[in-house]
């Protein structure tokens, strides 16, 4: 079973973390939310608290979600959470109440007729990294989330100290959670989800271009003035803000700071 920290009361939300990372980069973000929402934040196979049990495809990845989390449920997925997401969507039987895409895509990589993306090579090149030094590999992958944003150096640090908090992820699980971010293609689970999907995008994001929500008009979306891939940790109140206009009620939703 993956490990899963389970805070506040009101409709549930789900939060599944991106690529080397865990549940724990949620941690502050999770605090606010949790006013409002019951918030489950997810280690995915292999990564933080969560034992690697060869798991081997996305499919698996989601179900083992789904195994820890509540039924009718969001699912927020930030980068490759957001393709566990989006798996887990396409199975009916999971019975997903939604999800939203957090600097996601449902295509990592440039393909024909997908301009919106990034070359193939980068991640290839993070896997050839990552068979010598895993350390070295997975800094590297820290700086690039941040990379021409607003803030860029305390959402920098926000990460690494996040990252250090729980174990290092098993090599084998980041090898397929690159494999994932390669190979993966769920532009057909877009066309004619099973629930509704919305997509939070970061403006300077440098790993998933915000136009990309510009292939698929009918999704409403946000993008997040001057904030890079981790917006939920530059920029958590327009994110919080855009959050409770989707997912609650309008006699639930509170006020916010302008971010």
């Amino acid at each position: 079973m993956l490990h899963v920290e389970v805070s506040g009361a009101g409709p549930d939300l789900v939060l599944v973390h991106g690529w080397g990372m865990h549940g724990g980069v949620w941690a502050d973000w999770a605090s606010e939310l949790s006013g409002r929402f019951r918030v489950w934040a997810v280690d995915l196979p292999g990564h933080g608290n969560s034992r690697w049990q060869q798991q081997e495809t996305l499919g698996a990845w989601a179900a083992a979600v789904q195994e820890v989390v509540p039924v009718d449920a969001w699912w927020l997925g930030w980068s490759l959470g957001g393709l566990v997401s989006l798996a887990a969507l396409a199975d009916r039987s999971a019975r997903v109440k939604g999800v939203v895409l957090l600097a996601s895509t449902p295509a990592f990589v440039t393909r024909e007729s997908w301009p919106h993306a990034v070359d193939a090579q980068l991640f290839g090149q993070f896997a050839a990294q990552l068979e010598n030094d895993i350390d070295r590999t997975l800094a590297r992958f820290l700086a690039l989330q941040v990379r021409g944003a607003k803030r860029s150096g305390e959402t920098l640090r926000k990460l690494r100290i996040a990252f250090r908090d729980r174990p290092q992820p098993a090599v084998a699980a980041l090898q397929r959670g690159l494999h994932f971010l390669q190979a993966s293609d769920l532009r057909s689970s877009l066309q004619s989800p099973a629930a509704p999907v919305r997509w939070l995008l970061g403006e300077r994001d440098t790993l998933v271009p915000a136009e990309v929500c510009e292939c698929f008009p009918a999704i409403p979306s946000r993008r997040i003035a001057a904030a890079g891939h981790a917006p939920f940790l530059s920029h958590p109140e327009p994110c919080s803000a855009q959050l409770d206009e989707w997912l609650l009620d309008k006699q639930e939703q509170v006020p916010h700071a302008n971010g």
